[in-house]
């Protein structure tokens, strides 16, 4: 996730669902299944749990004009400990992210909550909670545009921006040969023939879509087209939380944390302070 750091940071200075939410309604993705029973763990031998973060990745780690520590990572592990009942043993310490790794090595902190993608290379350093959050692919498309759902029927032979050589590229022209990729080397390339009505549409990261949509250099032009796509092969398994591996206790702790959040609505409630326009 590091690569897209520097676009939040400018922004801020198939479907998974167990619900559907009303159209009037953001969108709440929901990860955890309510009837999934989950072992409440013993934590009379914690005495303290110290989270390892950054502070250059908005909306999910930064610093607010008064110079806090704040973001949807802060307040997420704050509900973890509230749920867990930890509290007063916990600790957020905000550090580069280069020296994330080495300072959970040292054992410096326990678990690391900064946007880590779980891939094979993380899995052999970390132990991993379960994904708390996933990246869907999305489509967009000028608001008086035809491109609806179904886009099997809607987009054959529309052209579609993505960037080159991205994962996104590849899951349009496997998912969607009906359409006509046009491939851009930039981001903003794509966004702005989009607005100016040169292509169709466009197929991209979710998130990055919906703070372009909402923000003002899209010029209220366009919408999201259809739902989000999840596709862990093209797309990752989402961010979870990092631990050391020789510490299985403690992800199991963070996972009975996540659904009891989930369940309760609280991540429902994160979701949206920081992401007013969903994503999903």
């Amino acid at each position: 996730m590091r690569p897209i750091a520097a676009f939040l940071a400018s922004l801020w200075i198939a479907l998974l669902f167990a619900q559907v939410a009303r159209a009037d309604q953001p969108a709440i993705p929901v990860f955890w299944d309510a009837r999934e029973r989950l072992a409440k763990p013993d934590l009379t031998g914690v005495k303290r749990l110290r989270f390892l973060t950054t502070t250059d990745f908005p909306p999910f780690n930064f610093l607010d004009g008064s110079g806090r520590l704040t973001g949807f990572h802060v307040d997420l592990a704050r509900a973890i400990c509230t749920e867990l009942e930890i509290l007063d043993k916990c600790q957020i310490q905000a550090l580069p992210w280069r020296e994330l790794d080495a300072a959970l090595a040292a054992k410096e902190g326990e678990a690391i909550i900064a946007g880590i993608s779980v891939t094979a290379q993380t899995r052999d350093r970390y132990g991993f909670s379960r994904a708390y959050l996933q990246f869907p692919a999305r489509f967009a498309a000028r608001s008086a545009s035809p491109i609806a759902e179904p886009l099997y029927t809607t987009s054959a032979g529309k052209r579609i921006g993505v960037v080159a050589g991205s994962a996104h590229e590849r899951m349009l022209r496997d998912y969607f040969p009906e359409v006509k990729a046009v491939t851009y080397a930039r981001q903003d390339w794509v966004f702005d023939d989009l607005k100016a009505g040169k292509i169709d549409g466009t197929f991209g990261d979710g998130m990055r879509l919906a703070f372009w949509l909402s923000g003002s250099d899209s010029g209220a032009c366009c919408r999201f087209a259809g739902g989000p796509y999840l596709a862990p092969e093209y797309l990752g398994t989402g961010l979870a939380i990092a631990a050391g591996k020789d510490d299985p206790a403690l992800t199991q702790m963070f996972d009975y944390a996540l659904q009891q959040i989930n369940v309760k609505g609280i991540f429902a409630e994160l979701y949206l302070r920081y992401f007013p326009v969903s994503f999903f």
